[in-house]
């Protein structure tokens, strides 16, 4: 099954794509630690940036070990970004059980 996964909504105020909790980012990437995924995309400069029309789906997915990513493309119909170990963290990563 292929889903094209996207960023539901995004409560990190302080990101150049965030405009009123929507992510403007062609695509973002989920890295992280060990027992987190974060918003590798997640930029705080003060500026504006993406795509005014765009709504970001989600690009790749390094965190192989959540039970949203399947081939490190995220499976789940959408995704919440917000702080978390990090400043921008995927807040729908799931750790699969063994």
């Amino acid at each position: 099954m292929t889903v094209t996964s996207h960023v539901g909504d995004c409560t990190v105020t302080n990101c150049s794509f965030n405009e009123h909790t929507e992510c403007h980012a062609g695509a973002i990437t989920v890295a992280g630690g060990e027992d987190h995924a974060a918003c590798a995309t997640f930029i705080d400069t003060g500026a504006h940036g993406g795509l005014p029309k765009v709504l970001a789906g989600i690009g790749a997915c390094q965190r192989a070990e959540c039970v949203h990513n399947e081939h490190l493309m995220c499976q789940a119909p959408a995704i919440q970004v917000g702080p978390g170990a990090d400043n921008a963290d995927c807040l729908t990563y799931e750790h699969r059980t063994a």
